[in-house]
């Protein structure tokens, strides 16, 4: 094994366990929340994680075989997107109001350092990549993990001030307008 392959290995194992431990952290929380809206985004999280895991996981075998990093495309398709999740959400708690607990609201704060952390991770790994195979896969994989963020960001924000959430995002005015 060449010292790049032993480099490309090592990141995609720490990828791997990045992935795991989110999907376990996620599944853990949203178990535990009651609050529809965080349940859900969470539930999708840990769903999107195990995605990533099995990506990598994909990449890691065919290195480990020397075949090199697979020059194939990198996607990742989703069949119900974050925003949907998080209308879902916010339409549930219009029928079911739950004030979130300030566990809900941590496991939030604790999941943005998470996808904050993997992020920053895959940019690195990006910047360090050495085919436009391997480029494109961590930017792709450090796009899912911003996307993540933002929507972990305006869950907490909406939890805690719904109301100020809807001044910010919908642009409401103090004149009405």
């Amino acid at each position: 094994m060449t010292e790049q392959t032993h480099k490309i290995t090592q990141a995609l194992e720490a990828a791997l366990q990045m992935e795991m431990e989110g999907k376990e952290f996620y599944q853990k929380s949203a178990e535990k929340s009651s609050n529809p809206l965080s349940r859900k985004l969470l539930q999708r999280l840990a769903a999107d994680e195990d995605l990533h895991a099995q990506k990598l996981k994909e990449v890691y075998d065919v290195i480990k075989g020397n075949k090199g990093w697979p020059d194939k495309e990198t996607k990742f398709k989703h069949e119900i997107s974050l925003r949907s999740v998080f209308d879902e959400g916010v339409e549930d708690l219009d029928a079911e109001p739950a004030k979130p607990t300030a566990s809900e609201l941590e496991a939030l704060k604790m999941a943005m350092t998470m996808e904050d952390k993997s992020y920053s991770f895959y940019r690195s790994r990006n910047e360090e990549a050495a085919s436009p195979a391997e480029k494109a896969f961590y930017q792709a994989l450090s796009a899912e993990e911003r996307v993540h963020y933002l929507a972990l960001l305006d869950a907490y924000d909406y939890l805690l001030n719904p109301q100020g959430w809807f001044t910010k995002k919908e642009r409401w005015g103090l004149d009405g307008g």
